[in-house]
């Protein structure tokens, strides 16, 4: 069983609240981070991976310093880093297919050929609170099990999900943390909120909002953000969504309703107006099927180039 906590191999129990009471420096770890203000992160050498991305890179990326994301309901975001060379893969999970996405996770890490150098692999998860549908409660039993199959010992770091991410307030419940960032030089996790979420803001979320894959978005031994070639099926029913007011929108595509940021309606009314303006990506916004590829200028700002052999 290679999940290792303080070192230790154990049986894993029912509930992360179980999980960190066995072990002390896992709970003050969990108690920190939920302690710390919200830091505001700007665009300048951030990559924001939306839900169902993952982004992977290391302390040589000239044009990368911060990996993050945010908006995580009952969704959460995992950070996987090897200690000796400093690769570091955050992702935002949403319990979709976690059994496929943790050995993509692991992979993307493994990509780094000198990952058989000194240093450990360790594993933070945070996110999810306890939700009515205990959709987090299943998604972080989901993920500390695929993370516990795997060949290669992985030591558990941070642990602040559902449970022991939960706030109360009026009778309702929400996550204390929506949103975190790692510096990937320093090694750094902490809290974070976004305002650019790009580049193609619209065009991921709409992916995702499809029900696209797990996928990689980064590639950092050219240091550009890869995105698509995508395909999808027109959404159904677009215009009867796009008709309905806020609470039927925010009850019907939430998995948590209540607990959503505000932001959260607008979004979804932004990206099913890009589902009805794109119904087929293909033959519009990947013309002759080749991906959009970004990389950040002087400035540190993302930045289109022309697609490959165009």
């Amino acid at each position: 069983m290679p999940l290792l906590v303080e070192g230790r191999r154990g049986r894993l129990p029912q509930s992360a609240g179980d999980l960190v009471r066995a072990h002390p420096l896992l709970e003050e770890r969990a108690r920190l981070l939920r302690g710390q203000s919200v830091q505001q992160v700007g665009p300048q050498g951030l990559l924001y991976v939306q839900q169902r991305e993952l982004a992977v890179t290391s302390p040589k990326d000239g044009s990368i310093s911060i990996l993050g994301s945010d908006d995580a309901t009952t969704c959460h975001i995992v950070v996987l880093r090897h200690t000796g060379n400093g690769a570091t893969c955050l992702t935002h999970c949403d319990g979709t297919d976690t059994k496929a996405e943790v050995p993509l996770i692991m992979n993307s890490i493994k990509s780094f050929s000198d990952h058989t150098q000194c240093g450990r692999l360790e594993v933070h998860l945070v996110g999810g609170f306890s939700d009515d549908r205990q959709l987090s409660q299943k998604l972080t039993h989901q993920l500390l099990s695929e993370f516990d199959r795997q060949e290669d010992d992985i030591h558990l770091v941070t642990l602040c999900v559902t449970e022991l991410n939960d706030r109360e307030e009026n009778e309702n419940h929400f996550p204390v943390i929506y949103g975190i960032a790692v510096n990937i030089k320093t090694s750094e996790i902490y809290r974070a909120s976004f305002q650019d979420r790009g580049p193609e803001e619209e065009l991921r979320a709409a992916r995702a909002l499809t029900g696209g894959p797990m996928i990689s978005i980064y590639d950092a031994e050219t240091e550009q953000l890869r995105i698509g070639p995508y395909s999808w099926m027109p959404f159904p029913h677009v215009d009867f969504w796009l008709q309905q007011d806020d609470k039927q929108i925010l009850e019907n595509l939430s998995t948590s309703p209540l607990a959503e940021p505000p932001h959260f309606v607008k979004h979804i009314r932004s990206t099913l107006m890009f589902l009805k303006k794109y119904p087929s990506p293909a033959n519009t916004l990947f013309l002759g099927n080749k991906a959009l590829l970004y990389k950040k200028n002087e400035d540190g700002l993302w930045e289109k180039i022309s697609s490959p052999g165009s």
